[in-house]
């Protein structure tokens, strides 16, 4: 049954341990909620933990080492590369290795999480198994000259142990004695790990599978609101993808983005500084582009329909319209950007309302019916 399995390729400390917190947690949690509930106290740990080791991959591993997309200062960097060790997802330097890794070859065979290898692949396979070949840690050079990064990859695992399972296990036998540290152990510590790392796993796959691409449909980075509430804001990974420097992921006002939210927060005190942006103009340009990529698709599909109608010709005439519309506006943003020119709100909303009408235009009834 298992002579061709290639147990040689297997990364058996990685494998065992996602293997066995997942178990137990699934195993245990019930057990002790069943037996004991759980009470104010475990329900705030629980959460402070969650937050904290989300955020810390988040804001920390991600946005500030991974993009360079703001600058720290030290109690900053210290609490995210803490939590973010208590998350168990190694250590920084090798996180924002893979990660630019990712971003430079996504979707090809040079990505570490690619997903044309498959969903599953993508999720937690490429962690399971030994990469082949593996990805040289030839892309931080930066974060190696940083000394608090480098005493993290060194005492990752015992910072993690102490931070994400010891700790809350201490605090829990003071509140309510060894019932209170089983329960912290269990919720906190085993459940709280598994949960965040599958959060951050459901960025690799399920958000290179399921979503809109509003700004560039050349990868298959997608955008989930839904994936956004589970990890502070991460899901809005098109856009993340089009402009990976920016500081802010859920860029649209209405877009949940605690880490956005965070990071501005913590640059009000003097923690954090230097916030990259990408012009609104250069946000709606990339959105122009995708619907003309989007208009250009239709255009092709009538092309290909053979012969000539009353319901063609209309088709033709309406995505000739849209096709008009958008251009102009690209050509009048085009302008402004090169000019330095700052366009004002009333104008970009304006723009932003015309990109909706020409994408609602493109999925008109004609259109459909011509399966354009």
């Amino acid at each position: 049954m298992f002579k061709n399995f290639p147990f040689h390729r297997v990364n058996w400390k990685t494998s065992t341990f996602l293997g066995l917190t997942a178990l137990f947690a699934l195993i245990l949690t019930p057990i002790y909620l069943f037996n004991n509930g759980i009470d104010w106290f475990q329900g705030i740990m629980f959460a402070f933990y969650f937050v904290a080791t989300t955020m810390s991959i988040t804001l920390g591993y991600h946005r500030l080492f991974s993009h360079l997309s703001f600058k720290a200062k030290w109690p900053v960097k210290f609490f995210t590369l803490v939590f973010g060790a208590a998350s168990f997802e190694n250590s920084c330097l090798s996180w924002a290795s893979d990660h630019r890794h990712h971003h430079k070859h996504v979707d090809t065979d040079g990505d570490p999480y690619d997903i044309t290898k498959g969903f599953w692949y993508a999720h937690i396979g490429w962690l399971l198994f030994k990469l082949d070949p593996m990805p040289v840690q030839d892309n931080v050079r930066d974060l190696e000259r940083d000394k608090l990064v480098m005493w993290q990859d060194k005492w990752v695992h015992l910072i993690g142990l102490v931070a994400g399972f010891i700790i809350p296990t201490l605090l829990g036998y003071w509140h309510a004695g060894a019932t209170g540290a089983w329960g912290a152990f269990i919720l906190s510590g085993l459940l709280r790990t598994v949960l965040v790392q599958h959060c951050t796993f459901f960025i690799n796959s399920l958000c290179h599978t399921i979503g809109r691409r509003p700004y560039d449909s050349r990868t298959t980075a997608r955008d989930s609101a839904i994936m956004a509430v589970f990890t502070c804001g991460e899901g809005y990974h098109n856009y993340h993808h089009t402009f990976q420097h920016d500081y802010r992921n859920g860029v649209k006002p209405w877009q949940l983005d605690p880490t956005k939210w965070m990071i501005w927060t913590l640059s009000k005190l003097g923690l954090t500084s230097s916030l990259r942006t990408v012009q609104d103009e250069k946000i709606l340009m990339a959105e122009m582009r995708e619907v003309k990529r989007l208009i250009d698709g239709k255009r092709d599909g009538l092309e290909a329909i053979e012969g000539t109608s009353p319901l063609k010709d209309r088709a033709e005439e309406l995505i000739d319209g849209l096709s008009d519309r958008i251009t102009k506006c690209y050509t009048e943003l085009e302008e402004a950007v090169s000019n330095k020119v700052e366009l004002s709100k009333a104008k970009l909303s304006t723009v932003q309302q015309e990109i909706r009408s020409v994408v609602r235009g493109i999925s008109v009834k004609e259109l459909k019916s011509l399966k354009a």
